[in-house]
């Protein structure tokens, strides 16, 4: 008995899910379309060009849907079953409320995970189609004539790169001493290497060591593996990416550089946590709409509808809100990016705590 209402539950709720998973972006893109169509129009874009930037896009309005498909297909699984006595017949049978939703709340962990994985491929597919709507110029896979500071605090400048190749050519790389006994390193290479997508490996190489007393020491190496410089040859392209094409660890990376060149990196942090913070919404709002869905009997299709749109609103705005104090620092990036999954878990329990089993 147990067995089959298990699949039954399962099934609705799988069944309903893939409905509104679908259906959610596609309303997404229709709204942002209305906003953005003149726009993108006036940039010269052909409609193809458009229809091409929204298949990119629809993997992030897909993983913005996930909460929010979860929610409906959740209330819209136990509101019939509460309405119709499905529930009550299961209590009778000595079938508790938490046993009935267990195959919910066990889906919820499943699109948890795989909502975190899809988090870390969104920020790709968000930024071709940025340059596909024209938001920025398209990443050129080279480089010349540039400087870069690295995460090392060292300057580097160097003639040309070559991303797809994984190459620098007339490479110069100078750190200044940190304190007065220290030696300022200065390295000159012909040519340097990215291997194994790992280290730089540098070929033909000068490396002058100059000490405070003016002593200077010079060593040549026709190999020499270069461990502090840790940037593969993408982040060294000369790009401007938003925090939306970065994923977790891209994040981490950007905000250690803004505070060690005195910024304040409370947004990006927040962005960072909010980038784990929507997918695990999908978990939490399961546990919210589950007991709420079983709290009435009455009002029919409407009653699930309303519910849901009221608490998807809810959460949207303490999101923001929340979010916006992060960006601040009102609140600590953790705090402002969780506090809303916070407030609807601590919510969720109370209303499960309370409902007769």
């Amino acid at each position: 008995m147990i067995r089959t209402l298990d699949r039954f539950v399962a099934g609705t709720f799988l069944r309903l899910f893939t409905i509104f998973i679908i259906g959610a972006p596609l309303l997404f893109i229709l709204v942002d379309a209305v906003d953005n169509l003149d726009r993108y129009f006036e940039r010269g874009l052909s409609l193809t060009h458009v229809v091409v930037g929204y298949l990119y896009l629809f993997p992030n309005f897909l993983l913005w849907a996930f909460p929010v498909a979860s929610l409906l297909a959740t209330v819209f699984t136990i509101y019939p079953m509460t309405t119709h006595r499905e529930v009550m017949a299961a209590k009778a049978g000595g079938v508790s409320f938490y046993r009935l939703i267990a195959p919910i709340v066990l889906l919820g962990l499943g699109l948890t995970g795989f909502a975190v994985w899809f988090s870390q491929v969104v920020p790709g597919t968000n930024r071709i189609a940025a340059e596909v709507l024209g938001e920025r110029e398209r990443r050129q896979e080279w480089r010349s004539n540039f400087v870069y500071v690295t995460d090392a605090g060292e300057s580097l400048t160097a003639r040309r790169l070559s991303a797809a190749e994984g190459e620098m050519i007339g490479v110069t790389l100078q750190s200044f001493a940190r304190n007065s006994d220290a030696p300022t390193r200065h390295i000159e290479a012909a040519q340097a290497i990215w291997t194994s997508g790992t280290e730089w490996v540098l070929h033909d190489v000068w490396h002058r060591e100059v000490w405070p007393d003016g002593r200077e020491e010079a060593t040549w190496f026709e190999e020499y593996r270069y461990e502090r410089l840790t940037e593969a040859p993408t982040d060294l392209l000369e790009t401007t990416r938003n925090e939306e094409e970065m994923t977790y660890a891209e994040l981490g990376i950007l905000a250690d550089r803004i505070l060690r060149s005195g910024g304040d990196p409370g947004r990006v942090l927040t962005k960072r946590e909010q980038q784990l913070a929507i997918p695990v919404a999908t978990l939490v709002i399961i546990l919210f709409g589950a007991p709420l869905a079983t709290s009435s009997r009455r009002g029919g299709t409407a009653f699930g509808i309303g519910v849901s749109l009221a608490t998807t609103i809810l959460y949207l705005v303490l999101f923001r809100v929340s979010g916006a104090m992060g960006y601040t620092g009102t609140l600590p990036p953790l705090t402002a990016a969780w506090i809303p999954n916070l407030i609807f878990l601590v919510g969720g329990l109370l209303l499960l705590w309370r409902v007769r089993t």
